[in-house]
């Protein structure tokens, strides 16, 4: 079940929230752990099971772990084995057709084996079962003796299929003290029908554009129309995703929750460092904490260091898919930050704002190209047709109509993509009449994204398969 989808608005949403502003301050959590179910359920009933089991699985480790912290030994066994045991299970339904596939291509047999759907959402309620169970080890939060809390924590619907990546430090006390308003539902309902607006209005609709591109034979794409196809998956992306962890934060203010932003306009950056440390933040936040700080960050020897960049932004790209062209997207970014923390970071400051910038961006679009090509192979052929090589040459009649028919939404979403629109809309609302003002802008634009859901049927979501 989609966020931007009309039985989730419209049937879902409606009753979950009424059933828990209507229920006593001790039933909340069960209302919300009931509809949590219910919405991982919808989509595949069958995997809900596997949803329980590391449910069960993970609380019981969890209150072993901390009942053994008094001996480390037996601490650290107890963690390993179930870091272990939440690793494996990621890694047989996201990997092991990666794994076989990889393997017959090396070997002189055929590993044939049956394909299963991949659990929505299993990359990141994993790495949050993770974080808890890390951080319990750590001492740095108490174990949750509560089992339906610590199912609430892993389950929550708002942020349970695309994130953000709620560590269990930052909803800890939540879990059991929160307060609800009318302000804050005020609140995240802006924030739910912005992210909404994102998802519907921009990013299907620049969608749509890529699609067109991307059904091109190899032989009819000009470069032109090669980098629009780019520049359109580029922006989808970004209004999907921010839009959609727009709409979780917004959810979980309505319900009483404060989750922190997963996106800070990435595309206004002028460095690579500074894009990651825009995109996708609670990710970077979970590699930094769980995975670069305990290799020993950037404070070993430049090797080790060196090392250390690797290894996470192999395992970010190995996070995002399973194939050898998300491992190239990953390893990818990993190198340009070395040059920059080694070579390029003195250079860069010496260089107008402007050329930071479009270096930033030309290098983050090549990036998504291999993002978005089903294989590495493909990536590479892309990437050539960007740059001429096989291209039917530099512009042609497809990329003019394209650009023409699609410069004003370009336009929109180069202006959306930078906070200029906030802050203006923030300047215009300062005065009297703000309330009413927001209600009416706010309302068109949520008339607006019902009017598209009825009409058009294009609505994917991106980071399902993650």
């Amino acid at each position: 079940m989609l966020f931007s989808s009309i039985v989730f608005l419209f049937t879902f949403l409606p009753i979950i929230l009424i059933l828990y502003y209507l229920v006593p301050r001790p039933m909340k959590n069960v209302i919300l752990l009931f509809g949590s179910l219910l919405f991982y359920a919808w989509g595949e009933p069958v995997y809900i099971f596997l949803m329980i089991f590391s449910i069960l699985f993970n609380y019981i480790c969890g209150l072993d772990i901390a009942r053994n912290l008094g001996d480390q030994a037996a601490a650290r066994r107890s963690l390993i084995f179930t870091v272990a045991v939440n690793l494996c299970i990621l890694g047989f339904f996201k990997y092991e057709g990666f794994v076989l596939d990889s393997l017959s291509a090396v070997l002189p047999v055929d590993i044939s084996y049956r394909a299963m759907a991949l659990p929505i959402g299993i990359s990141f309620y994993t790495f949050q079962i993770l974080s808890y169970i890390i951080d319990v080890y750590r001492g740095h939060v108490k174990v949750q003796t509560n089992l339906l809390d610590f199912a609430l924590y892993v389950t929550m619907f708002p942020q349970l299929i695309a994130g953000p990546i709620v560590q269990y430090a930052d909803v800890d006390r939540q879990l059991h003290v929160r307060k609800e308003s009318w302000g804050k539902f005020g609140e995240g309902s802006m924030f739910f029908i912005r992210g909404l607006a994102k998802k519907v209005l921009l990013a299907n609709t620049i969608g749509m554009v890529y699609t067109e591109v991307a059904a091109l034979a190899p032989g009819k794409v000009s470069v032109l129309s090669a980098w629009i196809g780019c520049i359109s998956y580029a922006f989808q992306i970004y209004f999907d995703f921010s839009g959609y962890s727009d709409m979780a934060i917004g959810l979980g203010k309505m319900f009483g929750f404060e989750f922190l932003k997963n996106f800070d306009y990435p595309y206004i950056s002028q460095s690579i460092t500074e894009f990651w440390r825009r995109w996708h933040i609670s990710l970077g936040s979970w590699f930094r904490e769980y995975v670069y700080i305990p290799l020993g960050g950037n404070r070993v020897p430049v090797i080790k260091h060196l090392r250390n960049l690797l290894i996470v932004w192999f395992l970010t790209g190995l996070w995002h898919g399973a194939a050898w062209n998300f491992v190239a997207w990953g390893l990818y970014y990993g190198l340009i930050l070395i040059l920059e923390k080694y070579f390029l970071s003195r250079v860069l400051e010496r260089l107008p704002a402007v050329i930071r910038h479009i270096y930033s961006l030309v290098l983050v679009l090549i990036g998504w190209v291999f993002f978005f090509s089903p294989t590495l192979g493909g990536a590479v052929d892309y990437i050539q047709l960007m740059f001429g090589v096989g291209a039917n040459g530099l512009v042609d009649s497809e990329g003019l109509y394209l650009l023409t028919t699609n410069l004003l939404l370009l336009i929109l979403l180069v202006i959306g993509s930078t906070p200029i629109v906030h802050r203006a809309y923030e300047r215009v609302m300062a005065g009297r009449g703000k309330i009413l003002a927001n209600c009416v802008v706010y309302a068109a634009m949520f008339l607006l994204c019902i009017a598209y859901l009825v009409t058009e049927t294009y609505n994917p979501f991106l980071y399902f398969r993650f």
